[in-house]
């Protein structure tokens, strides 16, 4: 017999048909071939197994005891195979117990996530969460190694692997905010203003595109003179509450760190760029289910938000 590299794996699903109806052409129109088509795998199968198979009797074909012997391994393999070819079950966020790791920015883990949660929860009951920061550890290995499913809010302009998928989230608007102590500054600030104030920098990727002023600026012949870089927006308006310094952010993140500490909202200079957010992942998984429909609320929520 030739070896499994060498067999046509497909005449596995003729020889299945043939022993169990033992009739050529009903055979043929199990498997929808023709009955000629069928008969030359028959053929075949006697050349490969060394066996005639199908054998005339006076009560018709009948299969040989080589034959009889070998259907139940074929038709374990055949079902097997066809198990492993299926398509995976769909995601059912009512049932599903799926635990997702977003890599993102607190610009989402403190301004958007907690609604998202909160509206998530309602139509995925079970589903689990947890947030890491990014970083260029999560965009080399951690999306393509599964230990996280996306990266969210990440800048459009921040350089990743050409590999990865990468779409539009959501656009913000950048402003600034000042201790409501800081009298000096208005309700607006100047381009010569902003550059000659201190200023407070967050340092990580994905917080408000620090990077994306400081080139603008430059693009200008510019510069700005950083106080402090923090690692996230809240330590940074702390301290512009207790100093004369400036945060750069946008503006749903002022807006919601105005209710909570003593600052005020400043519009920034005409020009400041809009930070574009984006969504991106592996596409190792692009056909994962959940990992879709994780997707598909995210782009809803930012729809909204």
């Amino acid at each position: 017999m030739q070896s499994l590299r060498q067999f046509d794996l497909n005449l596995l699903v003729i020889f299945d048909a043939l022993i169990t109806e033992c009739h050529v052409t009903r055979a043929a129109e199990k498997v929808f071939l023709s009955q000629p088509a069928v008969s030359h795998a028959l053929k075949r199968l006697r050349d490969v197994l060394d066996d005639p198979l199908l054998v005339k009797t006076d009560s018709g074909m009948q299969p040989t005891p080589r034959a009889r012997a070998l259907l139940p391994g074929v038709q374990q393999a055949l079902k097997l195979i066809d198990q492993s070819l299926a398509p995976p079950p769909e995601f059912d966020p009512a049932t599903s117990r799926r635990r997702f790791v977003i890599a993102t920015s607190d610009y989402f883990e403190e301004l958007l996530y907690p609604a998202f949660l909160a509206d998530v929860q309602q139509r995925a009951p079970h589903v689990e969460f947890e947030i890491e920061l990014i970083s260029e550890a999560v965009l080399r290995k951690g999306l393509e190694n599964g230990d996280v499913d996306l990266v969210v809010g990440l800048e459009a302009d921040v350089e990743i692997p050409a590999i990865l998928v990468r779409d539009p989230w959501i656009t913000e608007e950048l402003v600034c905010l000042v201790a409501i102590s800081n009298t000096a500054i208005g309700n607006s600030l100047s381009l010569d203003d902003f550059v000659r104030l201190p200023q407070i920098g967050l340092s990580h990727i994905g917080a408000g595109n620090p990077e994306g002023v400081d080139q603008w600026l430059a693009r200008q012949g510019l510069g700005r003179r950083l106080l402090s870089r923090n690692l996230n927006y809240m330590a940074a308006a702390r301290a512009v509450a207790l100093t004369d310094a400036v945060l750069t952010l946008p503006r749903q993140m002022a807006a919601l760190f105005c209710t909570l500490l003593p600052v005020r909202l400043v519009e920034a200079p005409p020009g400041m760029p809009k930070p574009e957010m984006t969504l991106v992942q592996h596409p190792l998984y692009t056909r994962d289910g959940a990992i879709r429909w994780l997707r598909t609320q995210l782009q809803a929520f930012g729809h909204t938000a």
